[in-house]
């Protein structure tokens, strides 16, 4: 199929078709979809080479992929990239991932700029000022930032409520009663932390409590990480009757810590961890199933793929700021504070 016939089954112009299979930012959403949907269903695929030499561009965005064991690569790397190649698939547009063997990702970017392997990069995990972004925005290479920071450059970004989730699921903790709240948090210097900290520590004092700082911690998101300070939190006295945990991996250490402690989840220790939405990792699925605040870090992926295409299709950056809200789902994990809180201490 031709584009020309593409354009005739949809009744649309080849200009009005072409911009939306390419992410011109002044086709409408729902023009866009129904393009995209109708070249899928009649297996229309756009020439990348022709494009490619038509446009001058590299046909490809980049990310920095950490190799190290010690560095931040697992399952939510590996779920928002899947999320980000499955929408760039739809225009032809390779996902190149550039190994990193340290924290710095600058001098990667600086190669990908210099070759012109890469039309725009993607960069996540960011920290408070963040030098990625000043040095791509001198360097010229348009990026799209997963979270947040303040930074006077303007810069596309998208990013979930981390700030508002906390909040919501620190107050229903204490709406059951819970007062002793533990929190399992991630790097302190990443900016989606300090939100999540802030909305915990916001909801403990709107409600006269003062959060106990014995009972934060926070690191990588892995179940040793959870599980160790989960007894180290379990020790203390009181102990705490609730945790909020900052990942579904972390989730899984704490759970482990509560049933070498002989305590039950959900009667004896509420807990609400931060759900990624893991294919193999479902919240209902678990025994008792989890409360969580929920958030598909695949869509988040899909969605700055988006982003970026209507960056490359002449979209300011400085147009694209996308808070998501984040859904507080209440299952069997969260339940009323035990009357005694040492019970089965």
């Amino acid at each position: 199929m031709k584009l020309k016939d593409l354009a005739a089954e949809l009744g649309l112009s080849q200009t009005t078709v072409s911009r939306a299979l390419n992410g011109y930012p002044e086709v409408n959403e729902a023009t866009r979809e129904r393009v995209t949907e109708a070249a899928l269903r009649l297996g229309y695929r756009a020439n990348a080479s022709a494009r490619r030499l038509a446009t001058g561009r590299a046909g490809a965005i980049g990310v920095a992929l950490p190799i190290q064991r010690n560095m931040a690569f697992g399952p939510h790397m590996s779920e928002f990239l899947s999320g980000l190649a499955e929408r760039l698939a739809q225009q032809e547009i390779d996902l190149l991932v550039a190994p990193l063997d340290n924290e710095d990702e600058v001098p990667v970017f600086r190669r990908l700029a210099e070759s012109h392997r890469v039309d725009a990069v993607i960069i996540s995990a960011p920290i408070i000022n963040d030098r990625r972004i000043k040095e791509l925005t001198d360097l010229g290479l348009p990026f799209v930032l997963h979270g947040r920071v303040d930074s006077p450059l303007p810069h596309a970004w998208l990013d979930i409520d981390n700030e508002g989730a906390f909040r919501r699921a620190t107050a229903h903790l204490i709406d059951l009663g819970h007062r002793h709240i533990a929190m399992i948090n991630g790097p302190e210097e990443q900016t989606f932390a300090i939100h999540r900290d802030q909305g915990f520590r916001s909801a403990m004092l709107a409600r006269g409590l003062t959060p106990d700082p014995q009972l934060i911690g926070g690191g990588r998101f892995t179940d040793e990480n959870g599980l160790r300070l989960a007894q180290a939190f379990l020790e203390m006295t009181p102990r705490p009757t609730a945790f909020l945990a900052g990942s579904m991996m972390t989730a899984l250490g704490v759970f482990r810590a509560l049933r070498l402690a002989g305590l039950d989840l959900g009667k004896d220790v509420s807990m609400i961890a931060h759900d990624d939405v893991f294919p193999y990792l479902n919240a209902d699925n678990m025994v008792p199933s989890m409360s969580t605040t929920r958030s598909s870090i695949r869509a988040a992926g899909a969605r700055i793929a988006e982003l970026a295409l209507q960056i490359l299709a002449g979209k300011p950056p400085s147009s694209i700021h996308e808070l998501w809200p984040v859904e507080l789902v209440l299952r069997e994990s969260s339940g009323p504070a035990p009357a005694d809180p040492r019970a089965k201490a």
